[in-house]
């Protein structure tokens, strides 16, 4: 970052001022930008939105239908396969869910930072 900052000087030589290229400050500006957790292309209400989402109430009542047929082991290959792909689709939301209440977490702090 130190090419993207210029320092304004007076005559003596004492730093009056400083230039950022348009990434530093925009670096500066958004300190969420550097964390990569966090989901900065979503406003609030978005954020909101998708830390409350669930899965559909029929997708729920599959996954518990497959996990009870599971636990007594008479899934075909085929429901292996779905229970797999339902599960792995409900981790990615847990994730996403996780990432905006963090990225909700932060937002809060900076505003009662400044």
């Amino acid at each position: 970052m130190s090419d993207a900052i210029r320092y304004i000087t007076d005559d003596t030589g004492t730093q009056i001022g400083v230039l950022l290229d348009l990434d530093a400050y925009r670096q500066l500006s958004n300190p969420l930008l550097n964390d990569r957790k966090c989901l900065v292309s979503l406003s609030r209400d978005e954020l909101l939105a998708l830390a409350h989402c669930k899965i559909s109430l029929p997708e729920q009542a599959r996954l518990d239908e497959l996990l009870a047929q599971n636990a007594e082991a008479k899934l075909s290959e085929a429901e292996t396969a779905e229970l797999d792909r339902i599960l792995a689709e409900a981790d990615h939301l847990m994730v996403l869910k996780a990432r905006a209440l963090y990225t909700l977490k932060r937002l809060d702090e900076l505003a009662i930072a400044s």
